[in-house]
C-alpha cells in the first residue's frame, strides 16, 4: 500500500490531477491487476449475503415504494429487480435504486467500521446492475466489486465523515463509481471525472440517522448508487467535475470535514497490488448495528444466568466511543428509550437491542422489532435500567489497524438488588474472523436459506445458490440469471406517486 498525504490547497497552488486523491483512486481503479482467489470466494459470499437480505426485506414499503418507482422505468436490454424474472427489465440507475434499497432497508448485510462507518454491500447492487446492461462477464462484475470494496474500505480507514456530521455515503459514491470504471475497462481520466462528480453529489448530513430514523435511512445508499451511475454516464460523454474535489478551498475537506488546515493520509494499492479491501470487512448473523452484534452474542449467555427480570437492579455497558456515543446512552437521544420508535431506531438502540436479547436469547429481523414486542412491560422496565459509558479500552480496539486486535464489542455488567454482579465480555462476534464460529460459504448459504423460506420456490433458492457460485465462468447472458423471483402475485404494490 502506498499511504498518500491528502491536504487543502489554494487555487494557486494549481494542485496537478496526478497529486489528487481523485486522480490516485482512478488509478488504482484503471490498474488491470488481477482478483485474488479468495477475493473472489468472498464476493460470491456477499452476493449470496445481499440476497438474502433483499428478499426478506421485498415487500416492506421502502423496498415496494423504490421498486414501483424503478418499475415506472423500463428499458429493453436493462437491469433486474429483486423479486421480478429476468424478463422484466428496467434502467440501470433505477435497478441499483430499488435493489439497493431491498438490501439496505433491514441493515443486515456486511460492514466495515474504522475512522468512518459503512455497509461495503452497498457496492453491489449498482455496479450488478450496470453490468447486467452493458453486457459484462462474471469476470468482469467480479473485478468492479473488488475495485468498489477496496475504494470504499480504504476511504473509511482514512476519512471520518460522521466526526462532521456528513452521511457515510459519501464515500460509497466514489467507490462505486470506481468499481464501474474497473469492470468497464475506462480510462483513468474518465473514472477520475466520474469519482469527483460522485462524491460533489452523494455529500449530506447525518439527520437520516439521528432522532426518528426514517425510511431514508435504507434510500440513502441507493440513491448515492444510483448518482454514481449517472456520474460515470456523463463521463463517459466527456463532461466534467468540480476539481479538486476533496483538496479544493471550497470543496468537501475544506469546509464540510476537517476545514482548511486538515491533513490525512489514504492508504492506496499500489500500481500491480491486489485489491484485498473486502477480507477486512464483515457481515451480520444478526439483523441490528454491527456493534451490537458481540453484545448480542454475549447477552445470549449472561440472559441464561437470571432467574427473575424484577431481580435486575442495573446493567451497565462498557464500550467504544462509537457504540457509546452513536447508539448507547452518549447520544443523548430519547428516542432510543421509546418504545413506540421505528424500527430503524431500535436497530440504533443498543440499550432496546441488549434488553431483548437478554430476555429472549435470541434475535430474528421481524418478531425481536415488533411493536408488541417492544411494547412489552418487563422489557421497557429493563431496557430504561440500561446504560452505556465509553472506555478507553475499546475505543482504542475500535481504532486499531491490527485485525487481530480490532473489536467492536464491549463488557456488560448486571447489578442484581440483592449485590450480586453478573458480567461478561465479548471482543469480536460469534460469526465474525476471530470469533467462535467464524462465517464461511455453508453460512451464507444457511443465512439465505432461513431468510428466503415460504417466499421463494425451493426451486428458485437452488437456482440461485448455483448460478452465483459460477461467477467466475458466467457469460453476459447468464448474469442476468443472478437474480431471484417470486411466485407471481406474491409482490406487493405501493401507492401511486408521479411516476
Amino acid at each position: 500500500m502506498i499511504v498518500h498525504d491528502v491536504r487543502v490547497h489554494p487555487e494557486s497552488d494549481r494542485l496537478q490531477r496526478q497529486d489528487q486523491l481523485a486522480w490516485k483512486i482512478a488509478a488504482v481503479a484503471s490498474d488491470p491487476v488481477a482478483v485474488e482467489a479468495d477475493v473472489t470466494e468472498m464476493i460470491i459470499n456477499r452476493l449470496i449475503d445481499n440476497a438474502s437480505v433483499a428478499i426478506a426485506s421485498v415487500n416492506r414499503h421502502p423496498v415496494v415504494t423504490a421498486r414501483d418507482q424503478a418499475l415506472a422505468h423500463a428499458r429493453v436490454g436493462g437491469a433486474t429487480v429483486f423479486g421480478l424474472g429476468p424478463d422484466v427489465r428496467v434502467h440501470a440507475e433505477w435497478a441499483a435504486w430499488a435493489n439497493g434499497t431491498a438490501v439496505r432497508e433491514l441493515d443486515y448485510h456486511d460492514t466495515f467500521l474504522a475512522a468512518e462507518y459503512s455497509h461495503p454491500g452497498d457496492n453491489i447492487p449498482p455496479i450488478l446492475a450496470v453490468a447486467q446492461q452493458t453486457g459484462c462477464s462474471g469476470a468482469d462484475l467480479i473485478r468492479g466489486l473488488a475495485t468498489g470494496y477496496e475504494i470504499q474500505v480504504d476511504l473509511v480507514k482514512a476519512i471520518s465523515l460522521h466526526k462532521h456530521k456528513i452521511d457515510h455515503v459519501a464515500h460509497l459514491g466514489p467507490s462505486v463509481a470506481a468499481g464501474i470504471g474497473t469492470m468497464l475497462g475506462l480510462p483513468t481520466e474518465i473514472i477520475y471525472q466520474a469519482v469527483q462528480q460522485a462524491l460533489h453529489v452523494t455529500t449530506a448530513t447525518r439527520q437520516s440517522r439521528k432522532g426518528e430514523i426514517s425510511s431514508w435511512k435504507a434510500f440513502a445508499p441507493a440513491h448515492a448508487g444510483k448518482l454514481a451511475i449517472e456520474a460515470v454516464d456523463r463521463a463517459i460523454r466527456g463532461e466534467g467535475a468540480p476539481s479538486p474535489i476533496y483538496e479544493g478551498e471550497d470543496s468537501v475537506i475544506a469546509w464540510m470535514l476537517d476545514g482548511r488546515t486538515a491533513h490525512y493520509q489514504v492508504k492506496l494499492p499500489a500500481s500491480g497490488e491486489a485489491k484485498r479491501g473486502i477480507l477486512d470487512t464483515y457481515t451480520k448473523e444478526h439483523s441490528a448495528e454491527y456493534q451490537s452484534q458481540a453484545l448480542i452474542d454475549l447477552s445470549f449467555e449472561l440472559g441464561r444466568r437470571i432467574g427473575n427480570w424484577d431481580d435486575v437492579d442495573s446493567i451497565l455497558i462498557e464500550t467504544s466511543h462509537h457504540t457509546h456515543y452513536v447508539i448507547g446512552t452518549g447520544s443523548n437521544d430519547p428516542q432510543k428509550f421509546d418504545p413506540t420508535a421505528s424500527r430503524e431506531t431500535l436497530d440504533h438502540s443498543i440499550m432496546y437491542i441488549v434488553a431483548v436479547a437478554l430476555q429472549d436469547g435470541e434475535w430474528h429481523h421481524v418478531r425481536s422489532y415488533d411493536p408488541a414486542r417492544a411494547q412489552r412491560p418487563d422489557t421497557v422496565a429493563l431496557w430504561k435500567k440500561i446504560r452505556t459509558i465509553e472506555d478507553p479500552r475499546w475505543t482504542d480496539r475500535y481504532h486499531s489497524e491490527d485485525p487481530t486486535v480490532k473489536a467492536f464489542g464491549g463488557r456488560v455488567i448486571i447489578t442484581l438488588k440483592d449485590g450480586q454482579v453478573i458480567e461478561g465480555e465479548l471482543a469480536v462476534a460469534n460469526a465474525h474472523t476471530l470469533g467462535a464460529t467464524p462465517w464461511a460459504r455453508p453460512a451464507y448459504i444457511d443465512k439465505f436459506r432461513i431468510l428466503t423460506e415460504g417466499i421463494l420456490e425451493p426451486s428458485e433458492i437452488e437456482r440461485f445458490l448455483k448460478v452465483v457460485q459460477r461467477l467466475p465462468a458466467l457469460t453476459a447472458e447468464e448474469l442476468i440469471q443472478l437474480n431471484v423471483r417470486l411466485p407471481n402475485g406474491q409482490l406487493s404494490v405501493g401507492l401511486k406517486g408521479l411516476f
